[in-house]
């Protein structure tokens, strides 16, 4: 009997299976636009040389995860780091957190307190500040593996030189508006995740919390 034929996994099966296990829910809700290039001028290049219209488009995917929950830990490091190694140049990766929009001065409730809310903010704005997952992933990363003492100065300081993230600028926008600015990005991100996955709501659902 001749052995049996393996099946090749395609890069966009890696992602969908892997996003699957590592996130429980993978969010494909828009590709990006096409990028197209300009056109020269007629008569300036030759034919051959005139450059083609481009068809890129990145597979959305999203992780959502708590700051100081001990299961973001071994999500990140065993499961969305392999994913993203793999398949870095083919997803739009987006980091987005749990919590519980509040009524009250349009603040957010986080699971783990306060200090996951400020954590929170801080992951949020190294990834604004620094939009390449290999920076605000890596420094996620670092902070995780310490995640009980976030968000303590120490580590973040610790964390942010070790993936040239300039911690003055993480400090102002965390800071910024009297805390105004963060609070807001940590909403938007909340609420997001309670529109992608209104199964977290209420009751903190384990089964999709990291």
């Amino acid at each position: 009997m001749p052995p049996p034929i393996r099946r090749g996994l395609s890069p966009l099966r890696i992602v969908l299976t892997t996003g699957y296990l590592a996130f429980a829910a993978v969010i494909c809700f828009y590709f990006t636009p096409r990028v197209a290039l300009p056109l020269p001028q007629p008569g300036l290049l030759k034919p051959e040389q005139v450059p083609v219209t481009l068809d890129h488009e990145l597979i959305p995917l999203e992780a959502h995860i708590m700051s100081k929950c001990p299961d973001a830990k071994d999500c990140l490091r065993e499961l969305v780091l392999p994913t993203m190694q793999r398949v870095y140049d083919k997803v739009n990766f987006t980091l987005s957190f749990i919590g519980k929009p509040t009524d009250q001065d349009d603040g957010v409730d986080c699971k783990h307190g306060p200090e996951e809310c400020l954590g929170n903010i801080i992951e949020l704005c190294a990834q604004r500040l620094y939009p390449d997952p290999k920076t605000y992933l890596g420094f996620t990363m670092c902070l995780t593996r310490d995640y009980k003492h976030i968000p303590q100065r120490s580590l973040i300081e610790d964390c942010a030189l070790e993936h040239a993230i300039d911690f003055d600028k993480l400090n102002d926008c965390a800071t910024k508006d009297d805390g105004a600015f963060g609070i807001g990005m940590l909403r938007e991100s909340v609420e997001r995740t309670a529109k992608v996955h209104p199964s977290v709501f209420p009751g903190w659902a384990s089964k999709v919390l990291f």
